[in-house]
């Protein structure tokens, strides 16, 4: 068995929240270790979807989900500059196809500027979103993760933690499947789909996670023509439906849809994804009417059943902090995630020094594009 290690804080899960947590906590000068249940970082939920950093144009006021991403985006372009992290500031565009719509879009482009995020309604109804962007959300969490590596922190892969202990004086024991044990004083549950699964640890059944998988075709850019804008249709309150928008690598990427399911293991993409992504995608990017998908992904989206974006202590357990249900905007909110978790730290008992400047370092190079990456990857786990 490996030999026990006394920190102060573990945080399980190493998607991109777990690692912009490990990060905030590690600049802080706290010792902290995140433990990861894949082989890699990344490749769940946080691997597998859109990649777009929201601006929170059409979210929700006064909603936590809302504050925490207007949080991140006055914290992300430090960030973006200091590790190198690839950014296609390109901007979103919404069409109106109808009176009803164009009404509905005058809504959002109110909401948007309650929220003070700069939007401009055209002339034919279409609303401009210039601060949308996209990412390669593999690269930005493995560069948040090495950051966090620099101040300190130490990462554990294959780690799957399956036993949580009160450990006296005061604190917990955490056991992983691999035989680490971890001591710490607190840790932050950021465990993606198996949040809930973690919380039954510690006996906290208070909370459910289900999953709802997005599904997303890949295609080589009609014609040889790039997309200069992600392209957007008026959200409904359940999900913000099929988008078409260009990669860091040049690819149209359209998708996703929201399937709800209860098996955690599916990340395949359904036989009628195609017809029914495509049906939408064509009416927002006509190209893709008839284009040929090249690729194809799964990516499951960790939902809660009535619950929406859930930080806060175990009831039962106060030094086991939950960041739980965090649906699609993960990887835009997780700066801002990461800064109310640390405040949550603080409370359980745990000393923060000053925030530590930004140490930067190369962005991480890999052979094949994330959406492939991460897919191929979830295949082979399953086979």
């Amino acid at each position: 068995m490996a030999p026990i290690n006394q920190i102060q804080v573990a945080v399980i899960g190493g998607g991109v929240v777990g690692c912009a947590v490990t990060l905030a906590l590690a600049r802080r000068g706290v010792a902290v270790a995140l433990l990861e249940a894949e082989a890699g970082l990344g490749l769940a939920a946080s691997g597998t979807n859109s990649g777009i950093l929201h601006t929170g144009f059409d979210s929700t006021m006064d909603e936590l989900e809302t504050e925490l991403i207007l949080a991140s985006g006055a914290l992300r372009e430090p960030l973006l500059d200091a590790l190198g992290i690839p950014v296609l500031r390109c901007g979103a565009l919404m069409t109106a196809r109808d009176p009803a719509q164009a009404e509905g879009i005058r809504a959002v482009a109110a909401s948007a500027r309650r929220n003070d995020i700069p939007v401009a309604v055209r002339e034919d109804g279409a609303l401009e979103i210039p601060g949308e962007a996209v990412t390669d959300p593999v690269a930005y969490t493995v560069a948040v993760a090495a950051e966090a590596e620099r101040h300190g922190a130490a990462l554990h892969v294959s780690a799957r933690v399956d036993a949580i202990e009160r450990d006296a004086p005061a604190g917990l024991r955490l056991r992983t499947e691999s035989g680490l044990v971890i001591r710490c004083a607190v840790a932050v549950n950021c465990a993606g789909l198996h949040a809930d699964r973690v919380a039954r640890l510690v006996g906290d059944d208070s909370f459910s996670i289900y999953p709802r998988k997005g599904e997303f075709l890949v295609f080589d850019a009609p014609a040889g023509e790039p997309l200069e804008r992600i392209l957007v249709p008026l959200p409904s309150r359940r999900t913000k439906g099929v988008l078409v928008f260009p990669t860091i690598d040049g690819k149209v990427i359209a998708g996703p849809t929201a399937v709800d399911l209860e098996d955690k293991r599916d990340w395949s993409v359904r036989p009628g994804a195609r017809a029914e992504i495509v049906a939408k995608a064509a009416v927002l990017y006509p190209p893709l009417a008839d284009a040929e998908p090249l690729f194809s992904y799964a990516g499951l989206r960790p939902a809660g059943r009535g619950v929406n974006y859930l930080i806060g202590a175990a009831p039962p357990c106060p030094a086991l902090i939950h960041v739980a249900a965090i649906r699609s905007t993960g990887l835009t909110a997780s700066l801002g995630i990461a800064e109310r978790v640390t405040q949550l730290v603080e409370a359980a008992g745990v000393p923060l020094g000053a925030e530590a400047a930004l140490k930067g370092g190369a962005a991480p190079q890999h052979d094949a594009p994330w959406w492939r990456r991460t897919a191929e990857y979830r295949a082979g786990v399953a086979a």
